[in-house]
């Protein structure tokens, strides 16, 4: 069933323990501010207020003892996107107390191929999304938390290795 952006941003201040995303796209520029992405790939600096309305919300749930946290499946090279969002997005928002996992395909086939993108709320909500050309964001559907969703979580997160021991190893930025 299909979900408005008002009641999908709602589940962000709503949910009482744990939010979880899924991310199985090299590149969501359609959904970025291009000229964030053009200032990364030029080398400027990141400005201060960049995403800060989302690290803000972060930060307010993890203090409230809530966790958000979220694997990405990618491999390498990565795409200049992907190093923009995780040299400049998952490094403030990690500051911020949002968990990040990265399961890189590069040397093993991919165990969650043709899964979509999503955020479960609480193990009770899940809001899968839907993505066209370039990661422009076409809308998201709302779904019972049923087992098979949790099970998606549960191997991703199996297969997938802290962010910054990721990061350091093979980070470019």
């Amino acid at each position: 069933m299909s979900i408005s952006p008002a009641e999908f941003e709602k589940l962000f201040s709503n949910f009482r323990r744990q939010a979880f995303r899924l991310e199985t796209l090299d590149d969501y520029s359609g959904s970025s501010d291009p000229e964030m992405i053009r200032a990364f790939l030029a080398g400027e600096d990141q400005p201060d207020n960049y995403n800060q309305e989302w690290a803000d919300e972060v930060r307010g749930n993890i203090q409230a003892g809530k966790r958000m946290y979220r694997v990405h499946i990618l491999s390498r090279p990565m795409t200049d996107y992907l190093r923009f969002e995780l040299g400049w997005g998952y490094r403030k928002n990690a500051k911020a107390g949002e968990e990040f996992f990265i399961l890189d395909t590069t040397d093993q086939p991919n165990p969650l191929q043709g899964v979509p993108d999503f955020w479960m709320f609480d193990e009770s909500s899940v809001v899968s999304m839907n993505y066209g050309e370039g990661g422009r964001f076409l809308g998201a559907e709302s779904h019972s938390a049923a087992a098979e969703w949790v099970a998606l979580r549960d191997l991703a997160l199996s297969h997938a290795v802290p962010f910054a021991d990721w990061w350091e190893q093979y980070g470019e930025v």
